[in-house]
């Protein structure tokens, strides 16, 4: 394809979304570099991310850019690439997941600097989407889903806690407080680890640097905050029976997770390359397959559009923050990360991705209370 049917073709599909290249609007392409056109193209996803790390194209308001291009579905529009091809090839055949790789993630994203994290999100280090319903800060929003989960699973002083992906200990250490429950979280970075052990001295919890597959004990309820999203399809039934496993009969099961509106083995190849590595979104059809025959489902509750406002707060505290961050960042990364926040408040504003809370009992059980909000 020569240059100018390239640009023609380029042009077109963002005609498709209402998008004009070079045009007015804060949501419109500002394209400068004529490459772009053959490099997302042919590379879809993962050229777009690319290029705009390379400097290749601007867009004022890149979130609302990318919100119009998914409701466009103009990623099914571009023939697949190959290295999107090898990343669901890769995805079917070997197990992305396993046990020895399973501190990839932590070493490449949720090791990169807690001064990054400290800066980005509210003073609880919360790293999952918040709870807005009557909230108008971030510092509430992030609160009020703490709290929301503890109601959800009806938790009680004396309680033991398995939080499989602990995070920064945000949730282990409200849990403990308010609640005197005694949690034990797992999570697979370093940094993560060390904070949390921190921040939760004193209370009764218990941070441990290992693999959610080494978790043993019962338990009364089992929670993951944002951890699912690293599962992978292929490990989905295992974690199900895992939770099962180390779930008292009266005990309630928790999941907070991103969700996608269609089963996919990975994620697009930009967000597993720089991102999330090894990242997948688990569907519906996937969990329910998971679940089937060892959880009732109390409740599934849907608030995606938060996480379009905990994104786009983020972002706002990244670029405050970012004249004391440069000297450690460079361009290229605060470009990445920019377009990483954007794009996937994009994402979430279309409602191609969703943000679920799930709340399961073991079959037989009394059926606790549901639809709290």
């Amino acid at each position: 394809m020569n240059n100018d049917k390239v640009k023609h073709t380029f042009h077109g599909l963002m005609d498709m979304a209402g998008i004009k290249v070079n045009g007015p609007r804060p949501y419109d392409i500002q394209v400068k570099n004529d490459n772009l056109y053959q490099r997302v193209l042919s590379k879809a996803a993962l050229g777009l991310g690319e290029s705009y790390m390379d400097q290749w194209w601007e867009c004022k308001a890149l979130d609302r850019f990318i919100d119009k291009i998914l409701r466009a579905d103009l990623v099914n529009k571009i023939r697949q690439d190959w290295n999107t091809t090898w990343e669901i090839l890769k995805a079917r055949i070997i197990n992305l997941q396993k046990p020895d790789r399973a501190f990839m993630v932590g070493q490449k994203h949720y090791d990169v600097g807690n001064d990054l994290y400290q800066a980005m999100l509210d003073k609880r280090m919360q790293y999952t989407c918040g709870y807005w319903e009557t909230a108008d800060t971030l510092e509430s929003a992030q609160k009020a889903k703490l709290e929301l989960v503890c109601r959800k699973i009806g938790l009680k002083p004396g309680m033991k806690v398995l939080e499989l992906g602990c995070g920064f200990g945000g949730f282990a250490r409200y849990a403990a407080q308010k609640y005197d429950a005694h949690v034990t979280g797992f999570t697979v970075s370093r940094e993560q680890a060390a904070f949390a052990k921190k921040q939760c001295r004193g209370l009764p919890v218990d941070i441990r640097l290992d693999d959610y597959r080494n978790a043993s004990g019962l338990y009364d309820r089992v929670v993951s905050i944002g951890m699912m999203e690293h599962v992978g399809y292929k490990n989905y039934r295992a974690y199900m029976e895992l939770t099962n496993r180390l779930l008292k009969d009266e005990g309630i099961a928790f999941v907070h997770t991103i969700g996608s509106n269609v089963s996919r083995k990975i994620c697009n190849p930009w967000t597993v390359k720089y991102i999330f590595p090894n990242s997948s979104l688990p569907s519906i059809a996937f969990l329910g397959k998971a679940m089937e025959g060892l959880f009732v489902v109390e409740d599934w509750h849907n608030f995606g559009e938060d996480y379009d406002k905990t994104l786009m707060a983020w972002h706002e505290n990244f670029k405050k923050a970012w004249p004391g961050l440069k000297e450690k960042y460079d361009e290229r990364f605060y470009r990445m990360w920019t377009y990483y926040l954007l794009s996937c408040a994009g994402g979430f504003r279309s409602r191609s991705m969703q943000l679920w809370q799930i709340v399961m009992t073991k079959p037989g059980r009394t059926r606790p209370d549901r639809r709290i909000n």
